[in-house]
């Protein structure tokens, strides 16, 4: 994997590899020492900024696959010189598959994935019990993942495909900051409920 530049006019914290056909080295990307975190889709990245903010220690991945996201993200994290964050544009079912270490993350946040909420369509969910084996395979022996979303049937089903797997425990969910609330949050939170869950490995 090619390391970010440190030269000064080149800040970006996205993430490139040479062979994207195996895992990263990751390790060697952060000189932070704290938790190693994923934001799964983090949309604008009003979460993802302000979780950096709160917790410098942290070693923060965010994977988003709309590249001008990524980009505009970059940018703003760049100019606060957040550099306990890095980017990397993928397909986050690929990401964890092929691209993440085994036993490297922490904390996996998921927060308002698509619902694809017509059921001809419900494969395309991120949630399901193939990806539970991603996350089983890419979170710590103490891991946690926590998620959320404003689509009520999808997230019983997502209840339903954990509490299925003898390999994860229910816990307290995760409740953001208020000035980590993400953008679609805010839009959305006086109109409809929003539903959050995390689990832990066993």
């Amino acid at each position: 994997m090619r390391s970010i530049p440190p030269v000064p006019d080149d800040k970006s914290l996205r993430l490139w590899a040479d062979d994207w056909c195996s895992p990263l080295s990751l390790e060697k990307e952060w000189e932070q020492t704290g938790p190693r975190a994923v934001d799964i889709g983090f949309g604008k990245g009003r979460f993802l900024l302000e979780h950096a903010r709160q917790h410098p220690e942290m070693r923060l991945l965010g994977i988003e696959r709309k590249l001008r996201r990524v980009r505009k993200l970059d940018r703003k994290a760049s100019r606060e010189e957040l550099r306990n964050i890095r980017l990397l544009r993928m397909e986050a079912t690929y990401a964890m598959q092929y691209l993440i270490p085994e036993d490297w993350i922490d904390i996996c946040y998921i927060f308002f994935p698509d619902p694809w909420p017509k059921e001809r369509h419900h494969g395309n969910r991120l949630m399901s019990p193939a990806f539970l084996d991603r996350l089983e395979r890419t979170l710590s022996t103490n891991g946690v993942v926590h998620f959320s979303t404003d689509h009520q049937p999808y997230y019983e089903d997502v209840i339903d495909v954990f509490h299925a797997d003898h390999r994860w425990k229910e816990i307290p969910p995760y409740i953001p900051l208020e000035e980590e609330v993400s953008d679609f949050e805010l839009i959305h939170r006086d109109t409809k409920t929003i539903h959050r869950l995390s689990f832990t490995r066993r």
